[in-house]
């Protein structure tokens, strides 16, 4: 039966909160594994969303994926892009082993200033994500190059070796790029050298004078551009708003100072720029999902997590010969 036809009420859905590996790379991954025959629709089968991308692969068997919209069969080598917030559920298909790959992103935190022109084809305020499954269904090639690009992320998070999470960036740009790459729609808004160039005094200005109140005026002075257009204008190439770049920056900012020094949260937030203590948290916990609090402590455990496994690799790589065979292995979470 194709549950299209009979959906359950979508305003009985899971809010899924998101807890990331690490909490600089924002995302999540993990390999889920039904070896047994049962399959078919669970009793309950909920729905749930969660504000971060989804990416799913299929590397054995057969995944059924429902949204609002389609009813989608999933086999191995399979992709498929969910959209930040989107309502789906999931569930076996055959009675043959399945091995699925479950990819959660905030892609938004992966574009700096270079390649920040691209965030809004990402954002989904202005562009669904859709056409991208387009691309995995037409295409093979732009499907197997993604596969291969998530399984090689997947690996990295479960090695940890050193310099993984280098590996894990590239993977994830080398993920963007073969998107805007393949993507034939019409895409006039991406922003040219010229207009960021354009645009360069402005940047700059900002980045200066973030610990500092920053006016709309301040910098259409300085471009000598009328109020209306520059709002227009800067939003047309960078993909968001001015207002809401500067937050972006100041958080950033702050981000770095969390991880770097030992300021106070509070004199944390006026270096970024924001006096305003509630409205401090309310934008670092837009970005991040979690407190400036939160955030500090998850850097924190993972540093004792990667210490404790490099111990641990050490000690692995100390022990007897003999001993080497019954070493259990590193959970690496």
């Amino acid at each position: 039966m194709n549950p299209t036809l009979h959906p359950t009420n979508l305003t009985d859905i899971r809010n899924e909160e998101v807890v990331y590996q690490n909490p600089l790379l924002f995302l999540k991954i993990w390999e889920i594994k039904h070896d047994m025959a049962q399959y078919g629709l669970p009793d309950p089968w909920t729905w749930h969303w969660h504000k971060q991308v989804e990416f799913l692969v299929v590397t054995q068997g057969q995944l059924a994926v429902q949204t609002k919209d389609a009813y989608t069969i999933l086999e191995a080598g399979d992709v498929l892009l969910l959209g930040s917030s989107q309502p789906h559920r999931t569930h076996k298909y055959s009675e043959a082993p399945l091995h699925q790959i479950v990819f959660q992103i905030d892609l938004t935190q992966h574009f700096d200033l270079s390649t920040l022109a691209y965030l809004h084809l990402f954002s989904e305020l202005t562009h669904s994500l859709e056409p991208f499954n387009d691309l995995f269904r037409t295409q093979p090639k732009v499907r197997a190059n993604a596969y291969q690009l998530i399984l090689q992320i997947y690996e990295e998070s479960q090695s940890r070796q050193v310099g993984y999470e280098l590996a894990i960036v590239a993977a994830i740009k080398n993920l963007l790029l073969l998107l805007v790459r393949n993507d034939h729609r019409d895409l006039h808004g991406v922003t040219e050298d010229a207009s960021i160039s354009r645009l360069r005094p402005a940047l700059d200005y900002i980045d200066k004078h973030l610990a500092e109140r920053i006016t709309v005026d301040e910098v259409c002075s300085l471009l000598n551009l009328s109020y209306h257009y520059f709002i227009k204008y800067f939003k047309k190439v960078m993909g968001l708003s001015f207002i809401d770049y500067v937050n972006y920056k100041r958080i950033k900012k702050a981000e770095r100072l969390l991880l770097t020094g030992d300021l106070s949260i509070m004199e944390i937030s006026f270096e970024a720029g924001i006096q305003n203590m509630a409205q401090f948290y309310k934008l670092f916990k837009r970005h991040n999902h979690c407190s400036p609090k939160e955030f500090k402590q998850r850097l924190r455990d993972q540093a004792e997590l990667e210490a404790s496994i490099e111990s641990a690799h050490e000690e692995e790589l100390g022990a007897p010969e003999n001993q080497s065979a019954i070493t259990g292995e590193i959970p690496l979470g």
